[in-house]
């Protein structure tokens, strides 16, 4: 998600009034309960389950790449071009929490960082690197890394490419960078499991005062703010600047033409963790917290999802053809993208500074 020259903060609190329609019988005593659930269920339905799909689908991409760069037919590199997706499908919808680990260590741009520089790129095909994994992890520019190399690769400039046509420093070039993402991926897992960096007790921790999160309403809102990131970031920067500049190149995913399938997950991966259902899982979340104290807000936010994803569905055009042929339709939503991160921004998180004390 790491689009290079733009930096993305994270945006502030706004404190604004949210109507209650009561409690709904939610005792304090339940209501404290349902936090602690809550913050169970995201360690162990969300956060650690997506980074290990995540590294699942890291691994069969790898061993995919691995099968083209050995017999490079047609059918390996439809298997690589469908890996590819696959990962990308788990990448996107786990940038719906996108704080710790992924961003404090630099994860993310490691892996998510585009436009591909193609001067940068034919530099080092055409050099005496070895582009071996070391010199993968020694690359000074990250758009040199990650997915988006691989996707210019396998699909070329206009998403034909035969596979014929790829080259022995290509392919020993993208099989490097898989083993390098195999590589992000393990350390990005490992991160939050008890085995490694244990993140997950930093989350779980919650509420005794000790950093990140000295108290629940600290992280609640860090959940929050994430939801409302991923909004910003794709209607606001991913949909929105391509569409502003009409210019195909800057698109996020042009190769591929998956680009809109991205911004799609991105959001899909945001309503999962509001809801509980990450990667098809069932737990409590936000979603139970907040219908426990405000129903109309938690309808609202469900509606404004709903609406926001669905808009996607009338881009029928890969999104750097739709900014030129179908401006209406990417701008519907962008527009209910604005609407949801407003909604997160101002209903969800003044919800989480008005209920959650702790």
């Amino acid at each position: 998600m790491k689009k290079l020259v733009l930096l993305f903060a994270v945006s502030a609190i706004t404190i604004l009034s949210c109507s209650k329609d009561g409690d709904n019988g939610a005792s304090n005593s339940d209501f404290a309960a349902l936090e602690d659930s809550v913050t169970i269920n995201f360690v162990n339905k969300t956060a650690i389950p997506g980074y290990e799909d995540l590294l699942t689908k890291a691994t069969t991409f790898n061993n995919v790449v691995t099968a083209l760069n050995s017999a490079t037919t047609e059918d390996n590199l439809t298997a690589a071009k469908t890996a590819w997706k696959d990962m990308r499908k788990t990448w996107e919808q786990c940038e719906g929490y996108l704080f710790g680990p992924v961003e404090d260590d630099n994860y993310d741009p490691n892996m998510d960082t585009w436009p591909v520089d193609y001067v940068q790129m034919d530099s080092l095909l055409n050099s005496s690197n070895a582009l071996e994994i070391a010199d993968i992890e020694g690359l000074a520019t990250l758009s040199l890394r990650g997915y988006h190399p691989i996707e210019y690769i396998l699909w070329g400039t206009d998403g034909k490419r035969a596979a014929a046509a790829l080259t022995a420093r290509e392919k020993k070039y993208i099989t490097s960078l898989t083993v390098d993402l195999k590589n992000t991926c393990t350390k990005l897992r490992d991160s939050w499991v008890v085995a490694g960096g244990n993140y997950a007790a930093k989350v779980l921790n919650a509420g005794k005062g000790s950093q990140p999160f000295p108290t629940k309403q600290s992280l609640f809102t860090a959940i929050a703010a994430g939801l409302a990131d991923i909004c910003g970031e794709v209607g606001e920067s991913k949909m929105k600047d391509p569409y502003d500049a009409q210019d195909p190149n800057i698109v996020e995913s042009p190769f591929s033409g998956n680009s809109t399938t991205d911004f799609k997950n991105n959001i899909v991966g945001a309503y999962n963790v509001y809801m509980g259902t990450f990667l098809g899982s069932n737990g409590k979340s936000l979603h139970a917290l907040v219908a426990a104290k405000n129903l109309s807000l938690d309808t609202k936010l469900q509606q404004q999802f709903e609406a926001a994803i669905g808009s996607f569905d009338a881009i029928t055009m890969p999104y750097e053809k739709a900014i030129i042929n179908q401006r209406g339709l990417c701008a519907t939503t962008m527009s209910n993208l604005v609407t949801l991160k407003g909604t997160i921004e101002g209903d969800l998180e003044n919800f989480i500074l008005t209920n959650i004390k702790d």
